[in-house]
């Protein structure tokens, strides 16, 4: 009786449906011409202003999030060779490093962050640090990630044989583990920077413990990484001379930090950076680093160039009067905006952007005419005749100076500008070029150079006593400006063991000061870091940039789909 009478009250509605619909076609017949074109016109905009409401009320209810799916590819200058945490080498054996292993801790937008560890402890005397891994990581090949492979990890890295960049950060640490999730580092005394040392990717010991150390740069494994990163290798493509040309990758389901929200990533390497704009330019690669676009993104670049002047080649340098004249006369406005493109910050102390300290604002405006105040107002005067600078009641003679730099194209146009200041200062400059290969063995490390271009990497800890404590002044440290003061080595020295952030940013500036009030180095700029990336690429945050992998820092929430969901799903 019930499905009857359904069928009856269903079959008038649709007759009534018919019949109201055959009363809008009669009426709408009946209409004028110009009254059927007004009617259309109203309808359309009825129709779109309620679809438009709802597409209004709906992102009032809902909220846009990542969805998995898409992938990206990349242009890099360089083949990798050594995919390796111990052994990485170039910037493109780091950026695969970051995207295949993780370390305890990672790098973020807000500085270091747990990613393998689940917790970490440090005693109060500062030596002793105690981390607790995340309970079910796995490397991506499907086994345990253990302290155990923390340790063994940190035993290479230790290992002389085995000639590990990262040898310096880890030497003298003791590294134990207490279980399978618990490891504990000893160190032989307070170093505040150390959590930035456990960003150190770790190795399966499983892979790597029966490979002897003189067979790990040729090992398998060197090219076709297994670890517990964000993502694990899919394919590899080489050419005939066995360099690879191509790497691919997929998201790592079992990564610690969640799986990344795009499915693949594809590398392709170039040899040159004409190359690599090339391919951009015709969009044969989305993205690559160092190459400037509508869709760069910048980050500040842990990096500080300058001139490092040594007094040990010229006597002159050691005169405070001498140093600030040839600092103000450099124009870094021209260098920063003219010759970098903008992608630069003006530079006069030793700590780049993006530290927290304040540098004084370089001087903007007639950089020669101060210069020239400076040695006037002691006792130095301009020999016309001459064409030199002469302290007559010290018998002195400004010039000529040699700058030395290496031949890399932005370093000679650099190197050019400065040469161009300091000659209209009055004072002889030429310039000396070296292979950067070169560089490093014949110039630096015998300090043979008078006034040294280049540039300094800063780690993100900001530990600078390997660039400024006076015990590092001859080789194998970094202090290339021979810089020596008492107070600044107390400073430093302290501020590596100083574990509260604010006394250890307030001794920074302090160091900072101190330096740059010295002119210890005629700093120029540090420049930035330019990323092109595709406009539909989210996620991406850049941190403070010390090495070109550090670009990953966010790579798990890089996203190219998205979707509205109600605001509890999205948490």
């Amino acid at each position: 009786m019930d499905s009857r009478f359904s069928g009856i009250l269903a079959t008038l509605s649709r007759r009534r449906q018919v019949l109201v619909l055959e009363r809008l076609s009669s009426f709408f017949r009946s209409l004028s011409p110009s009254d059927k074109l007004l009617t259309l016109v109203l309808g359309g905009v009825l129709i779109v202003s309620c679809l438009v409401g709802i597409i209004a009320l709906e992102r009032t209810f809902l909220v846009e999030v990542p969805r998995h799916g898409g992938s990206l590819t990349e242009g890099v200058v360089g083949p990798p060779r050594f995919i390796n945490p111990l052994l990485a080498l170039t910037d493109s054996d780091r950026d695969l490093v970051a995207l295949t292993y993780a370390g305890l801790m990672g790098v973020g937008p807000g500085g270091l962050h747990p990613v393998l560890a689940e917790s970490y402890t440090i005693s109060e005397d500062g030596k002793e640090y105690t981390f607790v891994l995340k309970e079910g990581l796995k490397f991506s090949d499907g086994t345990p990630v253990t302290a155990q492979d923390v340790v063994f990890t940190v035993t290479k890295a230790q290992d002389p044989s085995l000639k590990s960049p990262e040898l310096a950060n880890w030497a003298n640490i003791r590294a134990e583990a207490v279980d399978s999730r618990t490891v504990v580092f000893t160190l032989p005394k307070a170093y505040a920077p150390f959590l930035e040392d456990t960003t150190l990717g770790i190795l399966p010991s499983h892979l790597w413990k029966n490979i002897p150390n003189e067979q790990f740069p040729f090992s398998e494994l060197m090219t076709n990484p297994v670890g517990a990163g964000p993502f694990q290798v899919t394919k590899i493509t080489k050419d005939s001379d066995n360099m690879i040309t191509d790497f691919e990758v997929k998201a790592f389901k079992q990564y610690a930090l969640g799986k990344p929200y795009l499915n693949s990533m594809h590398f392709v390497f170039f040899v040159t950076t004409d190359e690599l704009e090339n391919a951009y330019a015709h969009g044969k690669v989305e993205s690559a680093y160092g190459v400037p676009s509508d869709t760069s993104i910048t980050a500040p670049y842990s990096r500080v160039f300058g001139i490092f002047l040594n007094p040990e080649q010229n006597k002159l340098f050691a005169r405070i009067e001498v140093r600030k004249a040839l600092s103000l006369a450099i124009n870094r406005t021209h260098i920063t905006k003219d010759l970098l493109g903008g992608y630069a910050t003006p530079l006069a102390g030793p700590v780049p952007p993006g530290a927290g300290v304040s540098e004084p604002v370089p001087l903007d405006g007639d950089n020669v005419a101060a210069a020239k105040k400076v040695l006037t107002d002691n006792g130095w005067a301009y020999d016309e005749v001459a064409g030199v600078w002469k302290n007559a009641k010290q018998k002195l003679t400004l010039g000529p100076l040699v700058i030395t730099t290496s031949n890399v194209p932005e370093l000679k146009t650099l190197a050019a500008s400065v040469q161009d200041d300091w000659q209209a200062l009055g004072v002889a400059t030429s310039l000396e070029f070296h292979e950067p290969s070169a560089l490093p063995n014949e110039v630096i490390r015998p300090r043979k150079y008078e006034a040294l271009f280049f540039g300094m990497v800063i780690g993100r800890n900001q530990d600078l006593f390997a660039f400024w404590d006076s015990s590092q002044r001859q080789d194998p440290g970094l202090n290339i400006a021979l810089y020596a003061n008492r107070s600044v080595d107390q400073l430093l020295e302290k501020n590596r063991q100083e574990s509260d952030e604010t006394k250890r940013l307030a001794s920074l500036q302090k160091i900072s000061d101190e330096i740059t009030s010295d002119y210890g180095a005629l700093f120029t700029h540090a420049p930035d870091f330019v990323y092109a990336v595709p406009q539909d690429l989210g996620g991406v945050v850049l941190p403070q940039i010390t090495s070109p992998a550090d670009r990953f820092a966010t790579v798990s929430s890089w996203h190219r789909r998205t979707e509205w969901v109600l605001p509890f799903f999205a948490r």
